[in-house]
């Protein structure tokens, strides 16, 4: 039997309006929530998603038939995009080619992808004035199959004590699965390669003042399954992870949501879901406003890498 369309709507989203089409579609089963839904989570937390978005290349994660269905990755914004949406020509050396990603800069732009069936966004960390020279310094807490969310905490913590000592300023936030991230606005001065090398600096002091719980092996099989993984890599070209305010794909509807740092030791990463964020963002605020106010420089931690001999493979190798 075939399924009857939902007839297709009209959203105001800032400037601009979004046809949004199939609204009634189911994309989150368990939750019953629709597309619409999620047109409306991005836009009670537009400001949010707008700051962690702006300016950057940005992948889209979509579902085109919710959940239930595939996952599409999609770097190129495709034929038909509305004039008015922004994007950013990138190169990728391994396969010769270009491709024009799309750069948000209002939250028209959000709601349009929302509209093409994006759940999830997954900006690098450089921007579109220099995509090439990132600004912005990401640490993963990424807890291995049996790491337990307590470590995830303890090590939270030992990494905001060494950033305090660096006298750098770092916004953590769930990764809306079992981590969760810090990021660290930086200078706009090193390529993706000594950003990595001043990330793995990093990583190995954690490692070094928390040894029980702290890996940073670079292959999966040489880890401990109880360690969290200081994940350096995802300093790396063209690697992303969600950005702030990002749902996940998942049936429970997560968010990678920004929280204090007072927060980590009774914080539970599953009461953030697009549900809830809402609430909390209107309550709140984005508790990233701040991020762009200053910018750490990595001289220091270059230091390291140079005096620990630190190296890093190649990006395609990652």
């Amino acid at each position: 039997m075939a399924t009857t369309k939902s007839p297709s709507i009209e959203v105001e989203a800032g400037e601009h309006t979004v046809r949004v089409t199939n609204p009634d579609r189911i994309y989150f089963p368990e939750l019953g929530l629709t597309k619409l839904d999620l047109v409306n989570y991005y836009l009670s937390v537009g400001d949010g998603i707008v700051r962690a978005l702006r300016d950057r290349p940005c992948m889209m994660h979509r579902f085109p038939e919710g959940l239930a269905g595939d996952k599409v990755h999609q770097k190129r914004v495709p034929h038909g995009a509305p004039p008015w949406l922004e994007t950013v020509r990138i190169f990728f050396p391994r396969y010769k080619r270009t491709a024009d990603e799309l750069c948000v800069t209002k939250v028209a732009d959000v709601v349009w992808a929302t509209q093409m069936s994006t759940v999830e966004f997954h900006p690098w960390n450089s921007r579109r004035a220099d995509t090439e020279k990132p600004d912005e310094w990401r640490i993963d807490l990424d807890p291995m199959p049996d790491c337990t969310f307590d470590r995830v905490r303890r090590v939270a913590g030992v990494a905001h004590e060494v950033l305090e000592e660096l006298g750098a300023t770092g916004f953590p936030k769930t990764s809306g699965g079992r981590g969760l991230h810090v990021y660290v606005r930086i200078a706009p001065e090193w390529g993706f390669a000594d950003v990595r090398r001043a990330a793995l600096a990093f990583a190995r002091e954690v490692e070094r003042r928390a040894p029980e719980d702290v890996t940073t092996a670079w292959w999966r099989k040489d880890r401990d399954p109880e360690a969290l993984f200081v994940d350096y890599n995802q300093n790396a070209r063209d690697h992303t992870i969600a950005s702030a305010y990002s749902v996940r794909g998942n049936q429970r509807g997560t968010v990678s949501t920004p929280i204090t740092w007072a927060e980590i030791a009774d914080v539970e990463p599953d009461d953030f879901t697009l549900q809830t964020v809402p609430a909390r963002f209107a309550k709140l605020g984005d508790l990233h406003e701040s991020i762009d106010d200053t910018a750490f420089r990595l001289d220091t931690l270059l230091e390291w890498a140079e005096r620990d001999g630190l190296s890093v493979p190649d990006a395609e190798d990652v």
